[in-house]
């Protein structure tokens, strides 16, 4: 989505999308980006991103999607670009087990290279084959729920969902940033030094709760 050039920017969001080759990754991009799906997508060679300007609580955010290929060969090459990340999609395919097996290590891969207080949402991507699932969403729920991860389950085809994931993620980093913002504006009333005028705030500090995601471990109607 193009975005107005003279349009003021208050908050610029990295977020990445991480998990097996073919789950999808690339199709929720584009879908949430540019409203788009295509049935002939090729797999991604290294890494990518793409942006979209869109307003929460009334400020305007910039979200920077990285697709970071799934591909083993590139794993080391991808690694870099986790840093600064504050928001992370974790995406498998319903209809392929292994690449709800490989989750947990996708996890533990991003929780060794991100900011230790990501917001991280977990997608069953491709809700449109049900007749073909092997991953039942309460095997994906419980792990989100254990791990403290958000969860929903899309179709970039059908586009259900895309853009309610992306908006959980962006949300959950705004309101972090803003309870920033309301302690540094507490220590500058105590005479503590202010943050820069204009600096954009881009990663969540350190003992930053992450409330129970429980409320979003909803499966696509």
């Amino acid at each position: 989505m193009a975005s107005d050039p003279s349009q003021k920017i208050d908050y610029v969001f990295k977020v990445v999308l991480i998990g097996d080759s073919a789950v999808g990754k690339s199709q929720i991009l584009a879908r949430f980006a540019r409203n788009e799906f295509s049935l002939d997508s090729k797999a991604t060679i290294g890494v990518e991103f793409q942006t979209r300007t869109l307003v929460i609580q009334h400020k305007t955010v910039k979200a920077q999607i990285w697709d970071t290929a799934g591909q083993e060969r590139y794993r080391a090459v991808t690694s870099a670009y986790y840093r600064g990340a504050v928001g992370a999609m974790l995406v498998y395919d319903i209809t392929k087990r292994q690449s709800f097996d490989h989750v947990p290590r996708w996890l533990e891969e991003l929780r060794g290279h991100a900011d230790k207080n990501i917001v991280i949402i977990l997608i069953g991507n491709k809700s449109d084959l049900e007749d073909q699932r092997v991953v039942p969403a309460e095997d994906a729920r419980e792990f989100a729920q254990k791990e403290g991860l958000f969860f929903l389950e899309t179709s970039a085809l059908e586009s259900t969902n895309v853009e309610t994931a992306f908006l959980t993620v962006l949300t959950e980093i705004f309101n972090i940033v803003n309870k920033k913002h309301l302690v540094a504006d507490q220590d500058q009333s105590n005479g503590n030094a202010p943050l820069p005028s204009g600096k954009k705030i881009v990663i969540p500090g350190p003992a930053q709760e992450i409330p129970v995601k429980s409320n979003m471990c909803c499966r696509s109607s």
